[in-house]
């Protein structure tokens, strides 16, 4: 909902976004991105949640949540039942839905994501095609530093094909993504 001056009536839901950063920025606090400046990891789950808001207008406070915790039951000691206690059983099932499962080999759980993509709700789609957006904007405007042309335009088109399992849910985060695959690293030939 949008107040006459066009802000967001986010004041029911600030509360619990800042303890969701909060949170998020303590379990990530030792990890840094991939990029040649080792960025704080937080500012990519901060990075979704203002995509989703500012960029796409989801004001849905369970799927801005969850993009700001997507990533901590994948890749910290979080726990689905911390989620659950201090977010909800909605949220941490979002979260669940876009976590990976890293005993399995990479290969597969690309795989995976590819084919699970077109059967995770709507929520979790959300929060899937913000992540590959931000991904590839991450990978053009500050790469993996040991990353090869080749090596960047394989993770565009993998995450392509993820999207494409998730089209239908949200018109503009699919020109935004489309945008940003349009301008993929390409090798000069």
């Amino acid at each position: 909902m949008r107040d006459r001056g066009g802000a967001v009536k986010i004041a029911g839901m600030t509360k619990q976004l800042m303890t969701a950063l909060a949170f998020a920025a303590d379990k990530h606090r030792n990890q840094r991105r991939k990029d040649a400046d080792a960025s704080p990891y937080i500012n990519h789950p901060i990075a979704l949640a203002n995509l989703l808001l500012n960029e796409a207008g989801v004001e849905d406070q369970r799927v801005l949540i969850a993009a700001i915790l997507h990533d901590t039951i994948e890749d910290t000691d979080t726990t689905e039942q911390e989620l659950v206690k201090h977010f909800g059983k909605d949220v941490a099932d979002i979260v669940l839905e876009v976590t990976d499962d890293k005993t399995l080999p990479k290969a597969d759980r690309k795989r995976l994501q590819i084919e699970h993509a077109a059967h995770i709700s709507r929520r979790a789609k959300l929060v899937k095609l913000a992540d590959k957006i931000c991904n590839l904007r991450d990978i053009t405007a500050s790469p993996p530093a040991d990353w090869s042309i080749q090596r960047k335009q394989e993770y565009f088109d993998w995450a392509k094909s993820v999207v494409d399992r998730l089209r239908g849910v949200h018109p503009g985060l699919e020109h935004l993504f489309d945008k940003t695959y349009d301008g993929r690293p390409r090798l000069v030939i």
